[in-house]
């Protein structure tokens, strides 16, 4: 029986966190408890609306439990890093309502230098054992934040990361979607080129989608807007919002582009150019948890974010210390339909 990936607002049983711990990605013990710090208020922002079961390394479950309080889940398992939608499971549904768990290959985000995956590789399989349901293991190098989908037939990918040569230098584009659409049931891809400037540095991960373009509701997608010309996304974004306005979904309805602006500041502290994006929010039942930046523009983010989920409440988490390790709110959930 086919199953088919929900959109992320259907409803959720819960969300699945990962704890950061000594790693590469954390250099030190002032960067690690900043990260902890954010890491727990993103869990105690979606535990308001749904369940949070947070993976903790061994010999950590003392500083996780200081942090995020009696209300999230601990589990223990091996780790290596601390980022769920691209370690953890894809979560899929048939006809019939049953869950299964799609297991794509986790190489460290195409094999870079730093990364470590012996244990993150595994827990996609640790999670869906958790959770009691089947696995489907995939050959595709894959994560879930190189994926999003409007759970009516149609995928948002990009050639740096499915077609990427640290992940599948030996697959086709053609291989890469029929293997996408037969774990995810859907039928239609819609490929950008690259992901924001900054994805591609350091901890980068080569252009996940889920930091340019998001589907919002079937039909509507909401895509990062760099609007200061000095910043090279400016060029990348107006691409984006061109490629994609005119395109047709897999039901043929053309897509609605709604621009969120991306916040003011352009540099971090060590000069290179941020890839703050608001479009790496995270949906949970009733909820919508935003990135803050401390910046001017996150209230006209949340104000956009609001008219688009009017019957949600939308929340700002300062995101800051999770981008410095190279993902955003988007990147350290990842959600478990309701069944």
């Amino acid at each position: 029986m086919t199953f088919r990936m929900p959109p992320e607002w259907a409803p959720h049983e819960r969300t699945w966190m990962a704890w950061p711990g000594p790693n590469p990605t954390f250099t030190n013990e002032e960067e690690l408890a900043e990260a902890r710090a954010a890491w727990a208020s993103v869990a105690r922002a979606v535990r308001r609306f749904e369940p949070v079961t947070m993976v903790v390394g061994p010999g950590q479950l003392d500083s996780a439990r200081a942090l995020l309080g009696p209300d999230v889940e601990l589990v223990e398992r091996e780790l290596d890093d601390a980022w769920m939608r691209d370690i953890g499971p894809t979560f899929v549904k048939n006809a019939n309502g049953e869950l299964a768990a799609v297991d794509w290959v986790f190489n460290g985000w195409g094999a870079q230098d730093w990364a470590r995956w012996e244990h993150d590789s595994k827990i996609a399989r640790h999670v869906a054992d958790l959770a009691g349901v089947p696995v489907l293991p995939s050959p595709l190098v894959n994560e879930g934040g190189a994926i999003h989908v409007d759970g009516e037939g149609t995928v948002l990918l990009t050639d740096t990361v499915q077609l990427g040569a640290g992940r599948n230098p030996e697959w086709t584009r053609e291989e890469v979607e029929a293997e996408i659409h037969a774990k995810l049931g859907t039928t239609k891809a819609i490929w950008l080129p690259h992901g924001l400037a900054g994805d591609y540095g350091l901890y980068g991960t080569q252009g996940h989608v889920d930091i340019v373009a998001a589907f919002a509701k079937p039909g509507v997608v909401v895509v990062h807007s760099q609007q200061d010309p000095a910043h090279p996304d400016h060029e990348r974004s107006r691409l984006y919002v061109d490629l994609l306005r005119g395109r047709t979904d897999a039901k043929g309805r053309t897509l609605e582009i709604v621009e969120i602006p991306a916040p003011t500041v352009l540099k971090d502290e060590e000069g290179d150019w941020v890839d703050y994006s608001y479009i790496n929010h995270y949906l949970c039942n009733g909820g919508v948890v935003l990135c803050g930046f401390d910046d001017p523009n996150d209230e006209i983010a949340a104000g956009i974010f609001r008219r688009l989920f009017p019957e949600r409440i939308v929340t700002l988490v300062d995101a800051r210390a999770i981008f410095a390790g190279g993902g955003g709110i988007h990147c350290i959930t990842q959600q478990q339909p309701k069944v």
